[in-house]
Parts: structure tokens; C-alpha cells; sequence
């Protein structure tokens, strides 16, 4: 039986423009810039800043963020995340009693990155202003906006938690800045969130790392025991890297080299290449997929973390033969992973393309919810808990060191075919991630789906060992053919755990645009 949509959207079309979000605002904010002679960069940008404003449940100033950019004919990626304090050590959590990576406080909060690449971004490719760009997501702050739907109910959920395991005078800027809690279709605005905005704006992100702005996140670090200095956002650059990516089924899938998860995604494609194609709708096929996504994480975790400490493993993950040494451990039942042996050798998505064949891949994440619990006073600056992937086991790849940037769940995606670019894609929803980038270009590349259709299909998630989780519409005979197979399967009406997508394809011929967005949440496709 085939796998049923519970959502139906249809795709969007257009030629000059196009922006794809979870949040319709955010899209407009897109829009308006390529409206006023802006290209996909600017709207990228314009768009990431509105998401701080009118999503903070997921990202906001505090967190990282990744891109790859399409441009004149070539693909770049930028890695914007940043290392942990020089003052963190294994050394100095254990002093203060922890034996595991905390999720909140100070401990797990990481060096930001997203002003940083917006203002990069912006000198590299951008053709208007930062300051200009990021107009619309001033106003916004400013001004209010009424809130959306989804972004209301995660907000209450977060809210009804926090107050149990966040305690004390450290935490109470962020009370203070996101509370009481709006609901859907209450305006809500945050004049300080717009004030820090105007100041990154006006000086390309300066203020935020050697400026007022970094002086303010030194002073209430160093007031409640942080380990995060001025220092630190004064040693900050964002890095120019080079993609990596895989061939699948006559295309060529592209993700951001390490410490990001991406290669997870691109491991998983090498090992289903090589299976014979089959019925994407039987049982079988989402076995195959199931255990090639396991094999590939287990990998993931065990190997990957910032690239200076993974000891040249990455080639010999990416390439084909491995993948065929890992398809060899694919049977009949689910299997419980195990990494390989190897010769060494709360996150928002968009999609922007401009009419002069510009595209843009890009995300940004605070991590978990709000982040570390901690907000900046006076700024509107929730800082990341990305710190919290980090290890405290002194012989793992991702053990914390003082700079070191720690494994990242949040990754861009971009497809090419024979070198000609098709489009930006992507999956939020943290160790998600990897598994919505395969399950869309599976759907995409193999059961020729349009955007929409890719994104609306049922979508299965991987937990660890053998238990998956799979949406509660899914095809209750594939369900029961799973359980034979041996995978422990649990329904979920919980929407979130499957990640948000965006889509954008590019016909060659035509230059025609094709975009898809998540219907699990409240975005759309905004076209021009």
C-alpha cells in the first residue's frame, strides 16, 4: 500500500525569486530584499535575521549557523559555529562537579557564530548593506508581530518545563525576556532584541564581537561564573570551506565537511546506493534505508567532531568502499550498530534563489529550545547550548578542549546534477537532520516527487539501537512488517520530532523555480 500524505500542499512555481521558511513573515522578510534589488544571499540574510525574531524557540544571536551558496557557477560553504571558551576544559567541568556535558547554564554555551556569518555572508556575495538588510527584521522587533501558530504551542511546552529545572538569579533574564508566553496570534515584540539587531547592522556584527555587545555578554559571564570572555568573541572568524559531497543515482548530494553531521547523510547515500532499486513503498526499502542511516551515525558519533582532531578519517568515511564494507552488514533483521574500523587517512532552515541563478542553503540553531537558559540583559541575546555535544571522556574524538569546535547536529544541504546546480534543501530537527536529507532525496531522486510531495510524505526517525519512531500516519502494514524484521517501533503524534524542511529546485532549461515547504509547521513559500 502506498505511503499516505496526511498533508497536501502543492508547490510553488515561479522565475525571479523565491524564499522558503518555516514562518511566513520571515519568508516575506526574503522577499522585500529581493524586491528592492537584493540577491538570495541578501535575502538569506534578511530572512536567517527575521527567524531570530519571530522563532525564538529555535535559534536567535546566540546560536551557530552553516551555508552553502551557490554563485557565480560555484559552490561555497561557510562554517559559522564556534569553539568552546578558551577557559573550558574537561578539567574545569569536573571541578565543578560534572561528570556529563550539562544542558543548561553557562558550562555548555559556545563562542556565536550567526552574527558573524550574516555580516561574511554579506561582505563576500551580498550587493545591499547589512544594515539594510536586516531592516525588516527590526521592524518586526520593534514593532511586534502576532505569533504563529506552531511557534506558540512550542513555546508554551518549553515554558511549562523550564521553570522546574531553571533556577536562580542566572536565569532570570531569560524569564524576564520571554515570558509570560504569548499565544497564537498575540502580538509580541522585543525592543531590545531590535536594538541589538541596529547595532550588528550598522557595524557588521563589530559591536557583537569587539564591541559594546561583547563586553556586556563579558561582564554577566564573569558576574555568574561563566566561561566566556571577550577574548573569545574577539578570536572568532567564520571559515570558507570547501563542500563535500557524494554521487547518488546519477546526482551529486553536497554537505559542510566536519565537525557538522553532514556526513552522515552523505555515508547513508553510499551504502543505498548499492542495493538494487526496489518498491520505495514495501517494507523492505524502509528497512534498507533504517539500517543504512544507523550504520551511518553510529559512524558519525564515533568519528566526527571539529576536523583538526579527526586524524585524516574523513576520506576514508566519504568514500565508496566503505560504504560497501558497511552495505555488506545489512540483513534481514535489524541489527544493533556498531561503529566501523577505518584506515585513518531548537535549529531554522531556508532556501532562497534570486532570478540570476544565486542560490542559498542556510541554518541556524541555538541548539535546544532557547538554548543555554541564558539570556544577555538588556540585549535580547539567548545563548546556545551547543556545548552540550560535547564529551567529557578525554579519549573521544569530541572531547572538550579549550577552542575546539564540538560535532554539530545542524546541516545545509544542496543538489547538483552533472555539476549544473538543481537546489538548496534541508532538514531541521536535530540527529533528524541527516535522516530528512536522505528521505527527501530518496523521495526526490528515486520516487520523482515534487518538493512538496518529498516533504509532505511520512517520515520515519532512527532513536538508537533498534527502536525507530515513525509519524502516526504511517502505513500500519509497513509498521507490522518492521516489527517482524525485529526494529522496536513506537507511533508519534509529536510533529516536531520529524524535523521542518524547505525545498527549492531550479529547472536547468527553463531557469523555472520549483519550492516546497514544511507543512508540519507554519511556513510558506514566498515567490516573486
Amino acid at each position: 500500500m502506498p505511503a499516505v500524505f496526511k498533508f497536501k500542499r502543492n508547490p510553488l512555481y515561479a522565475k525571479r525569486g523565491m524564499v522558503a521558511t518555516t514562518q511566513p513573515l520571515a519568508s516575506q522578510a526574503g522577499l522585500e530584499v529581493l524586491s528592492r534589488g537584493g540577491n538570495a544571499i541578501d535575502a538569506a540574510i534578511a530572512t536567517a535575521a527575521a527567524l531570530t525574531v519571530v522563532e525564538p524557540t529555535s535559534n536567535g544571536l546566540g546560536g551557530d549557523a552553516f551555508a552553502l551558496v551557490w554563485f557565480n557557477g560555484k559552490l561555497h560553504g561557510l562554517n559559522a559555529s564556534g569553539p568552546a571558551p578558551l577557559l573550558a576544559s574537561i578539567e574545569e567541568l569536573h571541578s565543578r562537579g560534572f561528570t556529563t556535558m550539562p544542558n543548561h547554564g553557562w558550562e555548555p554555551v559556545t563562542v556565536p557564530g550567526i552574527p558573524a556569518a550574516w555580516a561574511e555572508l554579506s561582505a563576500k556575495f551580498g550587493r545591499l548593506t547589512l544594515k539594510e538588510v536586516l531592516q525588516a527584521a527590526i521592524r518586526y522587533a520593534k514593532e511586534g508581530f502576532p505569533l504563529s501558530l506552531t511557534i506558540a504551542g512550542e513555546w508554551s511546552r518549553i515554558f511549562q518545563h523550564y521553570p522546574k529545572v531553571l533556577k536562580g538569579e542566572l536565569f532570570a533574564p531569560l524569564f524576564e525576556t520571554f515570558s509570560p508566553v504569548p499565544k497564537a496570534g498575540q502580538m509580541w515584540s522585543s525592543v531590545e532584541h531590535a536594538r541589538t539587531l541596529e547595532s550588528i547592522g550598522e557595524s557588521n556584527a563589530e559591536e557583537f564581537y569587539r564591541g559594546e555587545i561583547a563586553t556586556k555578554i563579558d561582564t554577566f559571564s564573569k558576574k555568574q561564573g561563566g566561561l566566556l570572555r571577550k577574548e573569545d568573541l574577539e578570536r572568532f572568524r567564520c571559515e570558507w570551506v570547501s563542500p563535500i559531497g557524494t554521487s547518488y543515482r546519477g546526482y551529486e548530494v553536497w554537505e559542510i565537511p566536519p565537525n557538522t553531521q553532514g556526513l552522515s547523510a552523505l555515508m547513508a547515500l553510499n551504502i543505498l546506493e548499492g542495493l538494487p532499486l526496489m518498491d520505495h513503498d514495501s517494507e523492505e526499502c524502509y528497512h534498507h534505508s533504517i539500517e543504512a542511516i544507523k550504520l551511518a551515525m553510529v559512524d558519525s558519533q564515533h568519528y566526527v567532531s571539529d576536523i583538526n582532531y579527526m586524524q585524516g578519517t574523513l576520506g576514508a568515511l566519504l568514500s565508496k568502499e566503505y560504504g560497501t564494507e558497511r552495505r555488506s552488514l545489512i540483513k534481514e533483521h535489524a541489527q544493533e550498530p556498531l561503529p566501523g574500523k577505518i584506515q585513518k587517512g531548537g535549529t531554522v532552515y531556508l532556501a532562497t534563489a534570486d532570478s540570476e541563478g544565486n542560490m542559498v542553503s542556510f541554518i541556524q540553531s541555538n541548539y535546544e529550545d532557547f538554548g543555554s537558559g541564558i539570556v544577555i540583559p538588556g540585549t535580547g541575546i539567548a545563548l546556545q547550548n551547543r556545548g552540550h555535544n560535547f564529551s567529557l571522556d578525554p579519549h573521544h574524538v569530541n572531547a572538550l578542549a579549550p577552542g575546539k569546535k564540538t560535532f554539530h547536529t545542524i546541516i545545509p544541504g544542496f543538489l547538483t546534477k552533472g555539476g549544473i546546480p538543481i537546489g538548496p534543501f534541508g532538514v531541521m530537527g536535530g540527529f533528524n537532520q541527516p535522516q530528512g536529507h536522505v528521505q527527501v532525496l530518496r523521495n526526490t531522486i528515486e520516487r520523482l516527487m515534487d518538493p512538496q510531495a518529498a516533504l509532505d510524505a511520512p517520515r520515519w526517525r532512527y532513536l538508537q539501537g533498534k527502536q525507530v519512531i515513525v509519524e502516526e500516519d504511517f502505513p500500519i502494514e509497513i509498521v507490522e512488517s518492521l516489527l517482524k524484521r525485529g526494529h522496536e517501533i513506537r507511533v508519534s503524534s509529536q510533529k516536531s520530532l520529524f524535523g521542518r524542511g524547505q525545498i527549492i529546485w531550479r529547472n536547468p532549461l527553463s531557469g523555472v523555480l520549483v519550492g516546497g515547504s514544511e507543512s508540519r509547521a507554519d511556513g510558506i513559500v514566498a515567490t516573486m
